[in-house]
């Protein structure tokens, strides 16, 4: 359901050497065509009626997850729509002859003591195994991150870790003491509630004022207020915050950037707590092990048009690209897991009359790319990583597709590549992103690696880009315990609704967290 970029695959080469087209490749993206009906400049009417008990519309993993509930609970009659031809959101993945990839989101951190719905499906899936004499979860080795597991290029070099150690002062050492001393704080911390000051799901955070107070400024002003001013704490602060949240950390709410470094607290029998669990194709695995259960449920090109209560019954409409008609399905209750934006042209009601909410919801623009490369690009220092990332380059850098694949030595490989955009106002990235030729992309994407790898052009057969306009959420100050995010949790009628957006925070976790929450919300409204 991310309106986004262009449409399809373009027959493009790449930058050229000597006259010679050097790799092939082109724009990715979802359907931003027929996504633009849900303008409202174009209303249909159905052309046949049916009904069913829930129709849930959005098939990323809040999505999926309310289906998967819903199924869980012996209830099958319910309807899934999605605008996409496929299901994920932002973990749709891809593959080629090298390899799966992911498209967006990549990893999840092993779960802590509050993500009981993370653990109960990786039990499921068979991603926990089982649990020792301690109680701790025993994770399938094929699913942590191999080792080496992250690297940062810093002057000229490839360091292990993505904290700056290379040509730091001893003033820089202290200040990351200082600012790592504070973030264990916050993870030890507890309110006067009695919860954790941070956690995940967010739901279960503590809501005392001392913690919530974080939240009226931003991450940047609370390391100024610290006295945290090492260029190079800034700079790691400030990537975690680009890398969660699509923001700068000037941009971010105090508490999302400290939630960043104080909510994980993850533990395994055979993992240590910062481990994160990853896949060749990212949560795009997930996504496919997500729907297996629920496939015959699901309606993929069906572009939501309309919602509204009618009668003790939700009425939706929408457009079913295949038949080129629209339709109507008469439900008892809706599950809305679109991202909010979209929820305001879709429900009757929101587009007669925008909720006073509507303009505290903005949202994240991103570039991924896929490079196929003949063979993996290695470096002086610290071995090829599944994260690999450059001090020097405004994108994320780069994760290695097929880390965790161990069935062959092939030389070639796919680089994943990060680029939240940044630089200006979301609305105006956009805008330039949809505008700029996929040769002006790749020349970026090759220029930045060869900054990383010098020589790599010669390496690579194929660069493949994805833009998405509308990524994430983002967690401005004042957004994550404001007014906003508790009125657009409340349901409409017999619309109820389940995306990380209701979080402020764009991860797994809070997806399905809100997937689960919406499915029996509605079950109970029969």
């Amino acid at each position: 359901m991310l309106a986004a970029s262009a449409t399809g695959i373009f027959s493009c080469s790449g930058p050229k050497s000597g006259g010679k087209k050097a790799f092939s490749g082109g724009i990715r993206g979802s359907n931003m065509k027929v996504g633009h009906m849900l303008s409202g400049k174009k209303r249909l009417l159905p052309v046949e009626t049916e009904k069913t008990g829930i129709v849930i519309v959005g098939g990323g993993i809040a999505g999926l997850s309310a289906a998967r509930e819903l199924g869980k609970r012996g209830f099958d009659d319910f309807l899934l729509l999605e605008l996409e031809e496929k299901t994920g959101g932002n973990s749709v993945s891809g593959a080629n002859e090298v390899s799966p990839f992911p498209w967006g989101a990549h990893y999840i951190p092993v779960p802590g003591e509050e993500a009981v719905f993370v653990k109960e499906l990786f039990e499921e899936l068979g991603i926990i195994e089982k649990y020792d004499g301690r109680g701790l979860p025993v994770y399938n080795e094929f699913y942590l991150c191999a080792d080496p597991h992250e690297r940062l290029f810093i002057h000229g070099h490839w360091q292990e870790g993505l904290v700056p150690q290379l040509g730091i002062s001893e003033s820089d050492r202290l200040q990351y003491d200082g600012f790592f001393k504070a973030m264990k704080g916050f993870r030890e911390a507890r309110g006067n509630d009695g919860r954790r000051a941070f956690s995940i799901p967010l739901e279960y955070s503590s809501r005392d004022s001392r913690f919530l107070k974080l939240d009226t400024i931003s991450m940047s002003r609370y390391l100024s207020d610290n006295g945290w001013d090492s260029e190079y704490l800034r700079w790691y602060v400030n990537y975690c915050c680009r890398d969660d949240y699509g923001c700068r950390m000037d941009e971010v709410s105090a508490w999302a950037g400290i939630h960043y470094f104080a909510s994980r607290g993850g533990k395994a029998a055979n993992a240590e707590p910062h481990t994160v669990l990853t896949w060749p194709e990212g949560n795009g695995w997930l996504v496919i092990k997500m729907e297996e259960k629920v496939r015959g449920n699901i309606r993929c090109s069906a572009c939501v048009l309309n919602i509204e209560n009618s009668g003790g019954r939700v009425a939706v409409d929408y457009y079913d690209v295949k038949r080129g008609a629209v339709l109507r399905i008469l439900a008892r209750a809706v599950i809305y897991a679109g991202p909010r934006f979209t929820a305001f042209r879709a429900l009757k009601d929101f587009r007669e009359r925008l909720p006073a909410y509507a303009g505290s919801f903005g949202y994240a623009p991103w570039m991924v790319a896929n490079i196929t490369v003949r063979e993996v690009p290695e470096g002086n220092g610290a071995p090829l990583s599944w994260d690999n990332v450059s001090y020097q380059s405004q994108s994320l850098g780069y994760v290695v597709a097929n880390h965790q694949d161990i069935s062959s030595h092939q030389a070639k490989s796919v680089l994943t590549y990060y680029l939240p955009l940044t630089d200006g106002e979301p609305s105006a990235e956009r805008r330039k992103a949809l505008q700029r030729p996929y040769n002006d992309w790749a020349e970026t994407v090759v220029a930045d690696l060869s900054g990383m790898h010098p020589g790599i052009e010669s390496r690579i057969e194929e660069v493949n880009v994805w833009l998405w306009g509308h990524a994430m959420v983002r967690p401005l100050p004042g957004f994550m315990w404001g007014r906003a995010r508790r009125e657009a949790s409340r349901p409409h009628g017999k619309i109820f609704f389940a995306h990380s957006d209701m979080s402020g925070i764009s991860i797994f976790e809070e997806a399905q967290y809100r997937g689960i929450m919406a499915s029996r919300a509605a079950l109970k409204s029969f």
